[in-house]
């Protein structure tokens, strides 16, 4: 007997999904276990796999076309069984686009597909600004790979967007050419928006664009220098050299390196797979004898006047735009700062024992453990039996989260990101350092997922290592608390009467009075201090 397949609800805010690739197509023979299709929810794209056997009778959602949860997805049943029966009463949930495509198929020429008020011509592929998080409300577009009248071939990296959170490659899910791009680099325009438009070379998208936001300039590079005297020889020459060749193999995390390093990548040759341009090559570049040369000349032209001459160079003003990281945070720390009624409870911890307990455990084989991945271990046990602090206010209800996922405050160019790590009272301490060191690393190449900075229930931030012995943080929405952390600082201490050399960390708990009492926190603090002035206890 056939089987229906619906769409999954593979996150707890999805409401729709997008098939990114079928694996299996209508007619082939399906396994239990078998990945079905990629499923692209409204944060991550995840593998779908087959829970029954049989062969694929019917799919529901094309590639790339989206559908309502639990609509059906697929059908799975004997070779020849009729599913005219299980499709016939929801063919308006099947995808329309299937539809639209066998129409356009049989009259290439004359049909076009409709899209409310604007006709799209046949084989026009119009893209649309992805939500690629679910607090992202518009997108900046980084930078463009390709420009208009560029051939598109399916899954090259159309453009890098810049959401609230991270930079992410966004991929072409069709081939044509780029007739249209609706912002220039560095702009942004809201989700769901056209961002460009792909389709047969030459196609006129003008009934499309009008309205909209700007037509981007498709004109040659070396015209468009024509045109502006004030743009030098040099620049206008590389501008088309790198324009004209072809598109350069290099990796995401390269590239960013290269970009913060002021490495011409152009000149570098690619050590991985078909000479691809990867890591070690941008940390293993060395400048040439003559362009270091040249380097310091022309440094020592620039100051060679101003040593002679004395002169003092009146200093200007300049202008950083905002990128939607720093926008996204103010905005956010803006709204806990004035909606969550914060308090502050501050503690003193003798760590003394957690020292000569890390230095014990760093002496184990490729073990080497940090003092905040002590802090984030104690913090997540701590939490386990303080399950108060581990919940979010809404307003007619406290939610208490039972998994304990702690975020991480890291800081990078753009302001601050808190990627999380999930579970983090079921992690050990190699775990746990292992995983703050891999985020750490992406989030400053801003390699992280959307996805690996959601779900925090408490936070952590750690000034310590910049030698700060005490601050206060702004709590992290939707958690209810954030912990600060010190340096650690050797002073007099008093021990069974006696002054002796110590050495202290201090913490700071911001709290969220409309879920975390005083006595609560305060609690919770204690049970904190005990697990890094006893650190055995852990065990317990």
């Amino acid at each position: 007997m056939a089987e229906v397949i619906t769409m999954p609800r593979l996150s707890d805010t999805m409401t729709d999904g997008k098939v990114a690739k079928w694996h299996k197509k209508v007619g082939d023979a399906v396994k239990e276990g078998d990945i079905l299709a990629e499923i692209e929810t409204d944060k991550a794209v995840q593998d779908f796999e087959s829970e029954v056997n049989g062969t694929l009778l019917f799919i529901g959602t094309e590639e790339g076309g989206s559908s309502p949860v639990d609509s059906v997805l697929a059908i799975i049943g004997n070779p020849g069984e009729d599913t005219s029966a299980l499709t016939g009463g929801k063919t308006e949930t099947a995808v329309p686009e299937k539809t639209e495509a066998k129409k356009t198929d049989e009259q290439p020429s004359t049909e076009t597909q409709s899209t409310g008020t604007k006709e799209i011509p046949a084989g026009v592929e119009v893209i649309t600004m992805p939500r690629l998080s679910d607090t992202m409300t518009e997108g900046k577009v980084a930078k463009w790979h390709f420009k208009v009248g560029d051939t598109v071939k399916e899954g090259d990296v159309l453009a890098e967007i810049e959401t609230d959170k991270a930079v992410q490659d966004f991929e072409s899910e069709v081939n044509g050419t780029l007739l249209y791009t609706s912002v220039g680099e560095g702009e942004a325009s809201p989700v769901d928006t056209v961002l460009a438009i792909i389709g047969p070379a030459g196609t006129d998208v003008s009934g499309l664009t009008s309205g909209g936001a700007k037509k981007a300039d498709s004109k040659p590079a070396a015209e468009k220098t024509s045109e502006n005297a004030s743009v030098s020889e040099n620049t206008s020459a590389q501008t088309v050299a790198n324009s004209s060749t072809e598109r350069l193999a290099i990796s995401p995390l390269a590239k960013k390196m290269a970009e913060d390093k002021g490495i011409d990548v152009h000149s570098l040759k690619g050590t991985g797979e078909n000479g691809r341009i990867v890591k070690k090559d941008i940390e293993n570049y060395q400048p040439s004898a003559t362009s270091a040369k040249q380097e310091v000349s022309a440094s020592a032209a620039v100051a060679a006047p101003a040593q002679v001459a004395m002169n003092f160079v009146q200093g200007e003003d300049s202008e950083t735009p905002n990128s939607q990281v720093r926008n996204i945070i103010a905005k956010r720390l803006s709204e806990s700062k004035f909606t969550a009624p914060h308090y502050y409870l501050i503690v003193e911890i003798n760590m003394d024992k957690a020292i000569e307990a890390r230095k014990e455990i760093n002496s184990l084989p490729d073990t080497k453990i940090s003092f905040n991945d002590m802090v984030i271990k104690a913090t997540a046990m701590a939490l386990r039996k303080h399950p108060q602090v581990n919940s979010t206010w809404k307003e007619d209800k406290i939610i208490h989260h039972g998994n304990i996922n702690v975020g991480v405050a890291v800081a990078i160019p753009d302001g601050l990101v808190v990627p999380v790590l999930k579970n983090a009272d079921q992690m050990n301490y190699n775990q746990i350092s292992a995983g703050v060191k891999d985020m750490a690393g992406r989030a400053k190449s801003k390699g992280l997922k959307a996805n690996e900075m959601e779900g925090s229930t408490f936070s952590v931030s750690n000034l310590g290592m910049f030698g700060i012995e005490t601050f206060t943080s702004i709590i992290n929405q939707p958690n209810s608390a954030i912990l600060s952390v010190g340096a650690i600082v050797e002073k007099p201490v008093v021990k069974n009467g006696q002054i002796v050399v110590g050495n202290t960390m201090k913490l700071s708990l911001a709290c969220d009075h409309r879920v975390v009492d005083g006595a609560t926190g305060a609690q919770f603090l204690q049970t904190l201090r005990t697990y890094l002035e006893q650190p055995l206890s852990l065990l317990l």
